[in-house]
């Protein structure tokens, strides 16, 4: 099983990789952005996610996932989303492995996710299982497209889970990323780019 279990340090492994070796300005610009906003993510603060030099004013998030459809049209509607996910501390998942795919209008990636989620958290999302006190690893494969306005800012969201490969296994004491876990490794990491991520973007 230690295979399938998202390790917080690979949480932004394979855009990392590119951000080393690619050069075209634009595709730096909204991977820099990406990067930042999945670790702001899992570190539950989201609230600087929304800041207007990472997202537009009027976002658009579609988002197909455990069997169920949210369109989020509009700031108010994402906020609420984010704020809702922070609370349930619903915030620890990431890629196991990810391809990533860049173009001049946005990001791409198909993943293959992973993530420590408490059994009262899976309970509230209306999933059984049979310990609420427990952890959980909740894998399945995921597409998502990330578009970026002329400003290199979000507009949004598009997430594909592929439900037929969801699965729920009691995560090992050993494997188990809290929250907590996640924000004191991320904080470290989110305001202390390295040389790679701040080289300038002619």
């Amino acid at each position: 099983m230690s295979q399938n279990i998202f390790k917080i340090e690979n949480l932004t492994k394979a855009i990392d990789d590119l951000l080393k070796v690619t050069e075209n300005p634009r595709h730096r610009a909204m991977m820099v952005n990406y990067r930042r906003h999945a670790m702001l993510e899992v570190a539950g603060r989201w609230q600087e996610i929304l800041a207007p030099d990472m997202t537009v004013r009027h976002p658009v998030y579609r988002i197909y996932e455990n069997g169920q459809y949210l369109h989020l049209d509009g700031m108010e509607d994402v906020t609420n989303f984010y704020k809702s996910i922070a609370e349930e501390e619903a915030t620890v998942f990431g890629p196991i492995e990810e391809e990533v795919y860049l173009s001049d209008n946005g990001i791409a990636m198909e993943s293959f996710f992973g993530g420590s989620q408490h059994g009262s958290v899976l309970i509230n999302q209306g999933i059984e299982v049979d310990d609420p006190d427990a952890y959980y690893n909740v894998t399945r494969w995921m597409s998502s497209f990330w578009p970026y306005d002329e400003n290199n800012l979000l507009i949004g969201e598009h997430i594909y889970e592929n439900y037929g490969s969801r699965k729920i296994t009691k995560v090992d004491p050993e494997h188990v990323i809290t929250p907590e876990d996640a924000r004191a490794y991320l904080n470290l990491l989110i305001d202390n780019d390295p040389e790679w991520v701040k080289r300038p973007i002619k």
